[in-house]
């Protein structure tokens, strides 16, 4: 059984060694599903990489929601520049760009054509996966970057496992490495609790679509 943490730390460690002899920092697209998911992975990864934050969610709604959490996004990502500001010679931190997706909900709709009633977690997550990291890719593809991947797996209630596998059958597709992680590991899911208390950054109760939040709602009624 892989171990995704592992392949990432062994990663680092050699784009450390790179940097060195190179003098370069490689290039990561990052997919965020929300701030307080990516709070922690951008504490950890900008140590290692030059982030472009890309928040792109069709799944989310409604609107005000996409763009509650969207502000949410930019406002981390000012407070940890604020941070780095005032302890600059504590840790690295390479800058951090932010790319806000278009609110496209008809893509993600036609994803999960027939899939309604699937469960959380099943057949319709696949393919929201699928279509946010596919966008994902394409951008990183085009912008020119060493890596892509997303935030997702920070949750408890994400598998690892499966957002690799979606992740590498895109990197082969269209030649950008997929940034081995599980971000859950080494108590990130409990960081990202953490950051986004120290922060106060909103924390939904549902992934983001109406199936999901009616999944959260019978949860409450019962």
């Amino acid at each position: 059984m892989r171990n995704y943490q592992r392949e990432l730390e062994e990663l680092l460690e050699d784009t450390v060694e790179r940097e060195k002899e190179r003098r370069t920092v490689p290039r990561l697209f990052l997919h965020s599903c929300c701030a307080p998911c990516s709070s922690y992975v951008l504490e950890y990864l900008s140590a290692f990489f030059s982030i472009t934050v890309f928040y792109y969610n069709p799944n989310i709604g409604p609107k005000e929601e996409y763009e509650k959490r969207v502000v949410e996004q930019e406002r981390l990502l000012s407070v940890l520049s604020e941070r780095v500001s005032e302890n600059g010679e504590d840790r690295r931190f390479y800058p951090i760009t932010f790319i806000k997706g278009a609110y496209e909900p008809e893509a993600f709709y036609e994803a999960a054509r027939g899939l309604e009633d699937a469960p959380e977690g099943g057949a319709r997550c696949m393919k929201c996966y699928e279509l946010r990291l596919r966008k994902a890719a394409e951008l990183a593809k085009a912008g020119g970057y060493d890596y892509f991947c997303t935030t997702l797996s920070i949750s408890p209630l994400k598998k690892a496992g499966t957002l690799m596998e979606i992740g590498e059958c895109l990197a082969e597709e269209y030649g950008v490495a997929y940034l081995p992680s599980d971000f859950k590991k080494k108590d990130g899911y409990k960081r990202s609790v953490m950051l986004s208390e120290e922060f106060g950054l909103y924390r939904q109760n549902y992934c983001g679509c109406i199936f999901s939040r009616r999944e959260a709602e019978k949860k409450e009624i019962f």
